[in-house]
């Protein structure tokens, strides 16, 4: 094995300059810095994410033996929103089974917050203004720009991505080849997405891409807008690298349990493992969570984008073959 870090002295020396950034600026705004559970007695119920499980083999007073290593601290850091603890970050490790490689690691670092009584857009804004704050420290500036979902298609694409059936879906790839066996509505947008759109985004550039299709809503509240329903959440990109996630945060409880089913069932269709649903968070919500918005930031990213590398290895002590 090879003893010697993946990362630069350099490179590590940035990372602890970036996390000392962060804590600066939500100190300097009044918001509280908390630790949450890595091991849950939950687990993440997306189709689209694997989470690492263990058995507990101590006393467990009653609760459950296995144990799932968190993708998110989302989960915990809502139920202390809705005990009250106020606007909140957590800056730590998650983990997500089956994604490694040039541009991942199974373990990596997030940064998740919420401020209380803001919608997206204007936690959108925040996210900007923490992403430009960190970009100064290797002396860069990003130029920022906001669109809508919608927009954004009809733009560069010319098709309507919440009125277009899946043959102009299709269509809109040109001469890019996809294979197109099991793949929905959502999928093939998402592929334009990655395929035809973000290529194209200014390199230096910060875009806020908001109001997604009702069907990828996650965890986001859903509003009807020009006629079309539409989830409150938004993602932002520096140039073609996506860098977080946000919600105007769903509060109702009966609805998030019908879409961590239907998430299960999804989950069954494809013959993957099925977690169990977090019961803590469904009770946290029936209790009353503050009106909300949070966001996910993925920082090894950020650091990869500070840095000018396409490999996380790179930003990492560590990686996943020297761990």
């Amino acid at each position: 094995m090879n003893w010697q870090p993946s990362a630069s002295i350099e490179a590590l020396r940035l990372r602890a300059q970036a996390n000392a950034a962060i804590r600066a600026f939500f100190g300097a705004r009044g918001v509280l810095e908390v630790e949450t559970p890595i091991l849950s007695q939950a687990g993440n119920t997306d189709p689209n994410i694997a989470s690492f499980s263990l058995e507990f083999s101590g006393r467990t007073d009653g609760a459950s033996r296995t144990r799932w290593l968190r993708t998110s601290p989302e989960f915990a850091l809502k139920r202390l929103l809705a005990a009250g603890i106020g606007d909140c970050y957590e800056l730590g490790r998650v983990f997500r089974d089956g994604e490694a490689g040039g541009r991942h690691n199974p373990e990596f670092t997030m940064l998740e917050w919420y401020r209380i009584d803001r919608d997206h857009l204007r936690l959108a804004d925040e996210t900007v203004e923490l992403v430009q704050a960190l970009l100064a420290l290797v002396g860069r500036q990003a130029s920022v720009a906001r669109i809508a979902y919608r927009e954004l298609y009809r733009e560069t694409l010319g098709i309507d991505p919440m009125a277009a059936g899946i043959d102009a879906l299709r269509a809109a790839f040109g001469d890019i080849a996809i294979d197109p066996q099991g793949l929905t509505h959502d999928d093939w947008l998402d592929l334009l997405m990655t395929h035809r759109i973000q290529p194209r985004f200014p390199p230096n550039q910060l875009l806020v891409v908001h109001d997604y299709p009702a069907s990828q809503c996650a965890l986001a509240r859903v509003v009807e807008r020009d006629g079309v329903q539409v989830a409150e959440r938004f993602e932002l990109y520096l140039g073609a690298l996506e860098l977080a996630n946000g919600y105007h945060e769903l509060l109702d409880a009966v609805e998030q349990r019908s879409r961590f089913e239907r998430d299960l069932a999804v989950r069954g269709s494809r013959g993957a493992e099925s977690p169990r649903i977090d019961e803590g968070l469904l009770s946290a919500l029936e209790h009353g969570m503050p009106a909300c918005a949070g966001v996910a930031m993925g920082v090894d990213r950020l650091l990869m984008a500070m840095l000018g590398t396409q490999k996380i290895a790179d930003v990492l002590a560590f990686d996943f073959p020297r761990g």
